[in-house]
């Protein structure tokens, strides 16, 4: 799977950016792989500021249509997740995510060297719907 967040999502905000380094202690599998629930972290986080920042509310996510788990998140890493409205309905708001890995620690490093990636990785990738208050006359 390709990238969900297309050009007008992009273009067209509000658009959310969110980075992260990951720690040692989010190590779940050999070889400091994360769990995948470290991408869904992060995109509970995004859709809380990308709702605040179109309602004014931080809204209640309703669940995912598709999250597909593309590459591993290893601890070392600095991640970046972006969030974008893909469409609005009277309450609902259909959102992109992607979590994209821009650094990495070397391989066998124990003195936390790291590589900025010359292509960044694309990891995760998800769509969910978050669901506004409704508005109180």
């Amino acid at each position: 799977m390709a990238a969900v967040l297309n050009k007008e999502a992009l273009e067209n905000g509000p658009l959310v950016i969110q980075r992260r380094y990951v720690p040692d202690s989010h190590a779940h599998y050999a070889g400091g792989i994360t769990a995948g629930a470290y991408a869904m972290e992060l995109f509970g986080d995004a859709a809380t500021e990308l709702s605040v920042l179109h309602d004014g509310n931080e809204g209640l996510f309703a669940g995912y249509d598709a999250v597909t788990f593309l590459q591993p998140i290893l601890v070392g890493d600095i991640v970046e997740c972006r969030a974008a409205l893909l469409s609005t309905g009277t309450r609902s708001r259909r959102m992109g995510f992607e979590v994209w890995v821009q650094s990495r620690r070397r391989t066998g490093s124990t003195d936390g060297t790291a590589l900025v990636l010359d292509e960044p990785i694309l990891a995760t990738t998800a769509i969910g719907t978050v669901v506004a208050p409704e508005k109180s006359n």
